[in-house]
């Protein structure tokens, strides 16, 4: 997959108290939480060999690290196998890549699972959704109706130490590297894009447009980052200008406990535990793909 870096300016965050209802300290916390990241279609011919869909190592790494397991989910499976395994994970991981965002089979895979989410979480079944630069994309696309590619209240940073906030605004700890974004002004002339999603944060690209960066769900736990903070540290490719300082680090590690813990809110589970070990990523072995890619490895399927 080829990456295409757009160098930004600092992100603009800012946060204040959340009006989405936070964890309270009775209520009940899944302590052994499973994300389920959504398999991709290959687009790069040097790897279709392997497989035809993937998930870089580097996702797998994050959850892993915010302290979850991952669960990969295949495409073209039948809509009852995907109910089992939403009612099986405690989360869903939309990963960046190249694909279609309105045609693709991770597209619309990723609509069954962000209705099922709605449903959910409107029936007070908690059930967190995080996209990265294409799945925060294809967040997008699924709440507005429509591709517009071209921080008020946040619970997404509330809990990060201040000079971690004041290190976001003012040095580069965001890898971006995307060849479309949503500009702020699209983005707030859509009505039921900025009725559902607050902005948390903006970048300012090469061309001077300012595009937003970072959102969060008003209503529902959906959160989106048109940046990729698993990079920070767990990709290493002298080729791309890769974050790795210790803020950006400690960035990367907040964002993956903070998503880990939305899902531990979760009660999902696998209804036997034979079933739960065979779903697991521990099954598959990834492949070294850093002479072909930009990430170090890879899984397939």
């Amino acid at each position: 997959m080829g990456f295409s870096a757009l160098l930004c300016a600092c992100v603009v965050v800012s946060c204040s108290a959340a009006p989405f209802k936070l964890a309270q300290r009775n209520e009940p916390q899944n302590d052994r939480p499973i994300i389920g990241i959504l398999t991709q279609e290959i687009d790069s011919e040097s790897m279709k060999k392997f497989g035809k869909t993937y998930i870089p190592s580097s996702y797998v790494k994050y959850i892993e690290s915010g302290g979850a397991r991952v669960v990969p989910i295949r495409l073209n499976q039948s809509l009852a196998e995907h109910e089992q395994i939403f009612g099986s994970i405690n989360g869903l991981l939309l990963i960046g890549g190249a694909v279609d965002l309105e045609t693709s089979d991770f597209a619309r895979t990723a609509g069954i699972y962000f209705r099922l989410a709605l449903k959910a979480n409107d029936e007070g079944d908690y059930f967190p959704i995080w996209g990265t630069c294409l799945g925060f994309q294809l967040l997008t696309v699924l709440v507005a109706g429509e591709n517009l590619l071209k921080a008020s209240s946040s619970r997404m940073f509330t809990n990060f130490p201040s000079d971690i906030r004041k290190a976001l605004s003012q040095e580069p700890l965001t890898g971006n590297f995307h060849h479309y974004g949503v500009t702020k002004e699209a983005f707030m002339g859509n009505e039921k894009l900025s009725g559902f999603f607050s902005v948390l944060s903006t970048n300012i690209a090469q061309n001077g447009l300012e595009f937003v960066s970072t959102m969060e769900g008003r209503k529902y736990p959906f959160y989106g980052v048109q940046w990729h903070p698993e990079v920070n540290r767990f990709q290493w490719d002298p080729r791309y200008n890769f974050p790795h300082s210790s803020n950006a680090v400690r960035v990367s590690s907040l964002l993956a406990e903070f998503f880990v813990n939305e899902g531990r809110r979760s009660s999902h589970h696998f209804s036997e535990a034979a079933e739960e070990s065979s779903a697991l990523i521990y099954n598959y072995n990834p492949v070294y793909v850093a002479n072909i890619s930009a990430y170090e490895q890879s899984y397939f399927f």
